[in-house]
């Protein structure tokens, strides 16, 4: 049984925490939830369809997201890439994003994919009281190397089952989780008048060219242009509320 893309939308409107969309070969939206909708500012699904993102987004956003777009059209596929997503009404969320290609007889014509919604932690999971243990400690070293072996000492615990209970209660593995860290301070940061290298360093990343290529491929733009565009809008734009302590 096939479910046709109408079908999809149809369903994905009924979801307010995922936003759903498929493109054509040239990275136009051909289907859009109302999520993604709402989420752009526009009322009407029609104001969405026929366009791409650099139709759609800031440049310096439009421009990262045509990027990753042709990636997938070139036959990547992208599983739950750490994101922050920013909107017209100057919040930003953080989700994690899945784009897969569209074949037709063995030829990429499209893409589908999801942004969904960071949730908060299961804190009825057996595990979350020895997982607050390494949320702890990821939060107070967030700028350190950190071994995955001693988080799962921490949280007494193997590797491969920290791992899982960790992808399980926050939706993220512990190296993600570090990387939102520090891009969250980093997006703090650069609201104040600290260079870019001093706040990449401050912030664990080895040199200024790492934490520039991390930047972009979480928030969709360099340190720069992110501190250009909270500097345009008077440093009112509202950052990712933290979500990983219940």
């Amino acid at each position: 049984m096939k479910i046709s893309a109408d079908e999809l939308e149809a369903l994905f409107d009924a979801v307010p925490d995922v936003v759903f969309f498929v493109k054509d070969g040239e990275g136009r939206y051909t289907h859009a939830n109302l999520t993604l909708v709402r989420r752009l500012g526009l009322k009407h699904r029609s104001d969405v369809i026929g366009r791409d993102v650099t139709e759609l987004f800031p440049t310096a956003l439009g421009g990262s997201y045509a990027t990753q777009d042709q990636r997938v059209l070139d036959g990547e596929v992208i599983e739950n890439q750490l994101e922050v997503h920013m909107f017209p009404n100057r919040a930003t969320g953080w989700c994690l994003t899945c784009k897969r290609p569209l074949r037709q007889r063995g030829e990429v014509r499209g893409i589908v994919g999801i942004s969904r919604d960071l949730g908060r932690p299961d804190g009825r999971h057996p595990t979350y009281a020895r997982l607050r243990r390494v949320l702890a400690h990821l939060q107070e070293h967030y700028a350190e190397g950190v071994r995955v072996a001693q988080l799962a000492e921490l949280a007494d615990l193997s590797v491969a089952q920290l791992e899982r209970h960790f992808r399980k209660v926050f939706q993220l593995t512990p190296q993600q989780l570090q990387t939102k860290l520090r891009i969250e301070e980093a997006m703090r940061r650069l609201h104040g008048s600290d260079s870019v290298a001093a706040i990449g360093l401050a912030c664990g990343f080895a040199d200024q060219s790492a934490f520039a290529r991390q930047f972009k491929a979480t928030v969709g733009m360099t340190p720069r242009d992110y501190r250009a565009v909270v500097t345009a809008a008077g440093g009112s734009r509202r950052l990712p509320e933290p979500d990983l302590i219940a």
